[in-house]
């Protein structure tokens, strides 16, 4: 049966940075699978994550909205149950949703609108990831630090290898499960893996793919005396002076890394196997995108939390040939723009009344090429800073400003590895009086601040209470009934087999 509303199967990669993939320019890494959903599909090459860190990016990706409209400020913001995600407005449209992988939802809530889950998560969904702005000077035991790059290297085994590999399994079933169903919804299938996120460890069929003398050293190396005041906040987060950092350490981190994107493509295409395979390609828009990036050492940063591109760009490809005519669109777009594009899919366009105003913009005009908008927003409220941090990319320009640091201006067109801070450059003052004259509208910062810190300190004795006597976890729980998998009594044997196997025969 073809379905009059397309199939959705989003991909998702977790810390993945756009400029490490081939489709970007990278000359190294190894991703036929992407590579043939770009040669086929609509590529951004500018597109943006609105708030650089796990939690907060996949909040506002799920809801279209900014991390201060939601509370998303760290990596244990609570998601209230009430915001409508791209998964109820699915729904509503009659979609089957389901989520197999990660989405860092914490508090009790663990769907949020999605019909099945597959997967628990990989990461805890309690309150207990949050920075305190009380206490700025003190390091939680739980930050980042320098470990995952000083143990770098191959490996059997780790416990993000058997998520994704379950992940993957899970997704693969569900399509085939539905192949052999009545098909009487479409699917919205989200498949979130948590490669290459750091540690960077990986096994050596993967390692092996890539050699020592073929692995670059970070290009960009700023002093400390020269960093910005975020960065060297950063440094401190992750331990960086903790201990030296070689250079063999250095590669061996960056090789893990490019072997865990070519998992990663391996997993994309083991997924995309099997919806060819039950013959659902040709009626499903396949999306892929990411959380985050990864600064793998540039700059003397390493991970995510800062608006530097290669940790706030993402990928992301859209693929249905037979509806959008491949190419690539060079204007600005975020992911926070992926719900309003979904339900333009769902809905056929046809109006929607949302439940809330959506800040996200749909990218249905540049897929269709009549035109589209070029600008993204975002904003920052985890570990790192102490204030909140803000972000206008608009046209060739990126804005970056905080009231407790100073103003940067980059020109990425003429600028792209951002080492020339236009703010205080005479000729562009009166583009900077323009944009912080924006931000000034846009964003109340002390209100913001107090924000942050009620929720913080809310969270803080929260958490206190609940881990004293009983402690009852909110992690999400797969079920699946044990009754209704393989052989059974219950039916006729025959019947059992002509009901699990794909294609049918007579």
């Amino acid at each position: 049966m073809k379905n009059k509303q397309p199939n959705i199967l989003f991909l998702m990669a977790d810390q993945l940075a756009a400029s490490a993939l081939p489709i970007y320019g990278h000359k190294l890494v190894k991703t036929p699978n992407l590579e043939a959903l770009a040669n086929e599909g609509v590529v951004f090459d500018s597109a943006y994550c609105n708030s650089p860190l796990c939690a907060p990016s996949r909040y506002v990706l799920m809801t279209g909205q900014l991390p201060a409209k939601i509370g998303a400020f760290d990596n244990a913001a609570d998601l209230p149950a009430d915001i409508p995600t791209f998964a109820h407005y699915l729904r509503q449209q009659n979609y089957q949703t389901a989520l197999s992988g990660k989405m860092h939802f914490c508090g009790p809530e663990q769907l949020h609108g999605f019909e099945d889950r597959l997967t628990t998560d990989i990461y805890p969904a309690d309150y207990g990831w949050f920075p305190n702005w009380d206490n700025p000077s003190t390091r939680p035991t739980w930050y980042h630090n320098m470990s995952s790059v000083t143990q770098a290297g191959p490996c059997v085994r780790t416990n993000q290898l058997d998520f994704d590999d379950e992940v993957t399994f899970q997704a693969k079933r569900y399509l085939h499960d539905y192949a052999r169903g009545k098909q009487e919804r479409p699917f919205c299938l989200t498949v979130s893996l948590t490669h290459p996120h750091d540690p960077y460890a990986i096994p050596e069929e993967y390692w092996n793919m890539y050699q020592d003398e073929d692995i670059e050293l970070p290009k960009i190396d700023i002093p400390k005396s020269e960093q910005d005041p975020h960065s060297l906040r950063l440094q401190d987060v992750f331990a960086y002076d903790e201990q030296p950092i070689t250079e063999q350490q250095i590669k061996n981190a960056r090789r893990a890394y490019y072997g865990a994107i070519s998992y990663v493509d391996d997993k994309v295409g083991e997924v995309l196997k099997s919806l060819k395979d039950c013959g659902l390609d040709e009626d499903t828009i396949i999306v892929f995108s990411g959380d985050h990036g990864d600064m793998l050492g540039e700059r003397n940063l390493w991970y995510k939390m800062s608006f530097f591109e290669d940790s706030v760009r993402v990928p992301m490809i859209v693929h249905s040939p037979k509806r959008f005519t491949p190419k690539r669109v060079s204007e600005s777009v975020s992911t926070m723009d992926l719900l309003p594009t979904f339900v333009d899919i769902a809905s056929n366009k046809t109006k929607q009344d949302y439940a809330m105003p959506i800040q996200g913009r749909s990218i249905m005009p540049h897929l269709e090429g009549t035109g589209g908008h070029d600008e993204v927003i975002a904003e920052y409220f985890g570990e790192g800073t102490i204030a909140p941090l803000f972000m206008i990319r608009r046209g060739d320009y990126k804005y970056i400003c905080c009231d407790q640091d100073p103003d940067q201006l980059f020109n990425l067109k003429l600028d792209p590895k951002e080492l020339n801070n236009l703010a205080n450059d005479s000729e562009h003052q009166a583009l900077v009086k323009q944009f912080r004259a924006e931000a000034a509208e846009r964003w109340d910062h002390e209100a913001l601040t107090q924000d942050v810190l009620i929720s913080q300190r809310r969270r803080r004795l929260v958490v206190g209470a609940l881990n004293k006597g009983k402690k009852k976890t909110w992690d999400h729980q797969p079920f699946f009934d044990s009754g209704e998998l393989y052989m059974r009594n219950h039916i006729d044997l025959d019947d059992l087999e002509a009901r699990s196997r794909f294609p049918k025969v007579d």
